[in-house]
């Protein structure tokens, strides 16, 4: 939410506080009598952090025990710093077939669909960082679990208030370049507090 908010300030002609895509979407639906778009609104934030991490657990939970259960663990010996980055790459590659199919940044974006898979390349590594310091400190996956669920249910939310038309390469999403810089920002930090040398077992 966060960078779909610096998203906004850098861009405001794509900022609309009357919710038009979430408009549609009701109206499509025949549900526009007597509904309220900011009441939907809360509720959806309401259900994002509170519902969402536990009913797309089911769906994350096999996802995170590959990547952050097996896969990072096994590059430990690379470093704290280099497994989390390598990890976060090697994650992103994987999406590589639905980004050029139109998942997240659609078809039509600059440099499709090539362009769209280095933006997730580099959402995936930030959000690797971040799930995979989690994980090792907490000497499990549920953090990653939970955390990517969590993502998974909240991330769309600042799209409700875009209007006009956005280069998703840059955001409100936080698959965006900008759309992603709270990410970032936390990501470096995590990365700076992690271990740089290889991890030796005795």
């Amino acid at each position: 939410m966060a960078g779909g908010a610096v998203y906004f300030l850098l861009f405001p002609v794509h900022f609309d506080i009357n919710m038009p895509v979430l408009k549609e979407l009701l109206e499509a639906n025949g549900q526009t009598a007597g509904m309220d778009p900011k009441i939907i609104m809360i509720g959806q934030f309401i259900q994002a952090m509170l519902i969402a991490p536990i009913i797309n657990s089911f769906f994350t939970f096999g996802e995170e025990f590959g990547w952050r259960g097996f896969l990072q663990p096994t590059l430990m010996p690379l470093g704290e710093r280099k497994a989390l980055v390598v990890t976060g790459i090697i994650w992103g590659v994987w999406h590589a077939p639905v980004i050029a199919m139109g998942h997240n940044y659609g078809l039509s974006y600059p440099g499709f669909p090539w362009t769209g898979i280095l933006g997730m390349v580099w959402f995936c590594v930030l959000l690797g960082i971040f799930l995979g310091w989690l994980s090792l400190r907490a000497k499990n996956v549920w953090p990653a679990v939970i955390g990517h669920a969590a993502i998974n249910g909240i991330a769309g939310l600042p799209v409700y208030f875009s209007t006009g038309d956005q280069n998703p390469l840059l955001g409100p999403l936080p698959v965006g370049i900008i759309g992603s810089i709270a990410f970032f920002a936390v990501a470096v930090w995590m990365f700076w507090k992690s271990k740089p040398e290889p991890v030796t077992t005795a």
